[in-house]
């Protein structure tokens, strides 16, 4: 998988159903030496905030397998950089 940003992929949930998703972004972190795909399968939740998910992927392709965020310091990573997104984009309205 080479994600580009507003392209899109598909998934299959623990179902085995197959999902559409879309690259939202993604983004290397220096801090962790990982690459992460952060995207959506554009539901929204029960606040009607739109759903995104991310996990770690390989750039170079040679594991187009998309793998978990387990460590907390992964998370904290992936969602400070959600939360300067999400204020940019407030800043622009």
């Amino acid at each position: 998988m080479n994600p580009k940003n507003n392209s899109v992929f598909t998934i299959k949930n623990e179902n085995g159903m197959e999902i559409e998703c879309e690259v939202l972004f993604t983004f290397d972190s220096e801090e962790t030496k990982k690459s992460y795909l952060v995207y959506t399968d554009n539901t929204k939740d029960e606040t009607g905030a739109l759903k995104v998910y991310a996990n770690i992927y390989d750039p170079s392709g040679n594991n187009t397998n998309l793998m978990p965020i387990t460590k907390e310091e992964e998370w904290n990573t992936v969602e400070a950089i959600l939360s300067k997104l999400e204020t940019k984009g407030e800043e622009h309205e």
